[in-house]
C-alpha cells in the first residue's frame, strides 16, 4: 500500500485493527510504511482504537485486547468498528426481505445499520428486542409523518443490556408467543464448536427464543466475529440458513462455515464468488439490486 494518504480514519483504522488481530501484534513504524502516513497519524489511530478497547498500546507499537468470555462492550464501542463492513452487510441483508413479512431484529450494530436499510422496504411487520432498531423506525415515522407502508413495529421489553437489548422473562414471554418469516441476527461471536454465542447470559436466552420463533434465520456479522466465543452458546451453525458476512472472512474459515450452513453470502465479491451453501436466493427486487453492487449471486429469485 504506497499511498494511502487520502484514506479515512475509518478505513485506516479498520486496516490497523485487521493487523493486530491477524499478527498479534504490530509496530508503529510497519504501519507507517504499509499505509504511507506519518508516525503521528499512526499514533493518533492507536489511541482511537485503545479508547475503543479493542486493542493495547505497547511500546513502539500495539497488540490485541484478549477479552474476557463475559466481557460485553457497549453499544457505543461496537459502533465505531468494523463501519464500512456492517453497512455492505446491511445492504445486502435488506435485499433478501421481500415486502409485506414478518421480520424480527435482534440486538446489534449491525441489525442497527440493517434497520435504516429496511425503511423503504413497505408493509414490514418488525419484532425487535433492540431500543435502538426500534428508535431507527420510529424517527423515521416522525420524520415524514404516518406514510402508506411504513413498517409495524413490535418492541418486545425487557431488561436493557450494555448493547441496548431488551432481555429476561418479559422478552422471553414476548417473542415466545409470535412467529415470523426471518430472523435478522447480529452475534458476539461465531464458531464451530461454539455456535452462535454470546457474554450475556439473559441475552443468551432471549435469543435462543427468537430462533425458535423463526422460520428462517439469517446471522448478520462482520469477519471479527468468527473464531470469538462468549460465555454462553445459544445456538449452533445448523440452526442458521444463512450468514452475511464481509470478504474479510478467511478462505479457511469460508470452507469451514460451508459445512455446516446452508448459505454464506460474503459482500463485495463477484457473482459465483459468494454462495457456498444450497440456499436460495431472495426475490427479484432482492436479486437485481444486489447484483448490481456485486454482493451476492443471481439465481431463481425465491422470497426469504
Amino acid at each position: 500500500m504506497s499511498d494511502n494518504q487520502n484514506l479515512l480514519a475509518e478505513q485506516r483504522r479498520a486496516l490497523i485493527l485487521d493487523e493486530v488481530r491477524r499478527r498479534g501484534g504490530v509496530r508503529v513504524n510497519e504501519l507507517t510504511r504499509k499505509l504511507g502516513v506519518s508516525d503521528m497519524t499512526v499514533r493518533r489511530d492507536l489511541d482511537a482504537l485503545a479508547r475503543q478497547g479493542v486493542l493495547e498500546k505497547v511500546h513502539g507499537g500495539a497488540v490485541p485486547v484478549v477479552e474476557a468470555s463475559t466481557h460485553e462492550p457497549g453499544f457505543e464501542a461496537k459502533s465505531g468498528l468494523e463501519l464500512s463492513a456492517k453497512e455492505d452487510i446491511a445492504r445486502t441483508a435488506a435485499s433478501l426481505v421481500a415486502p409485506g413479512t414478518a421480520i424480527a431484529l435482534s440486538g446489534g450494530t449491525t441489525t442497527y445499520a440493517l434497520a435504516h436499510h429496511l425503511l423503504d422496504v413497505p408493509d414490514l411487520t418488525v419484532v425487535t428486542n433492540s431500543v435502538r432498531v426500534a428508535d431507527v423506525f420510529h424517527a423515521a415515522q416522525g420524520a415524514a409523518g404516518q406514510r402508506q407502508g411504513a413498517a409495524t413495529v413490535v418492541l418486545t421489553g425487557g431488561v436493557r443490556t450494555p448493547s441496548d437489548s431488551l432481555v429476561g422473562p418479559v422478552a422471553d414471554q414476548a417473542i415466545g408467543a409470535l412467529h415470523f418469516d426471518v430472523l435478522f441476527l447480529g452475534v458476539h461471536g461465531i464458531s464451530v464448536e461454539a455456535g452462535l454465542s454470546t457474554p450475556n447470559l439473559a441475552e443468551a436466552e432471549t435469543n435462543r427464543r427468537l430462533v425458535q420463533s423463526a422460520r428462517r434465520v439469517v446471522v448478520v456479522a462482520d469477519h471479527t466475529k468468527w473464531g470469538t466465543v462468549g460465555l454462553s452458546s445459544f445456538a449452533a451453525l445448523s440452526q442458521v440458513d444463512t450468514l452475511v458476512t464481509d470478504a474479510g472472512l478467511p478462505a479457511e474459515a469460508r470452507a469451514e462455515i460451508s459445512e455446516h450452513l446452508n448459505r454464506l453470502v460474503v459482500t463485495g465479491e463477484r457473482a459465483g464468488e459468494t454462495d457456498d451453501g444450497a440456499g436460495d436466493p431472495g426475490p427479484d427486487q432482492a436479486d437485481e439490486s444486489a447484483d448490481a453492487e456485486g454482493d451476492v449471486d443471481s439465481g431463481a429469485p425465491t422470497d426469504i
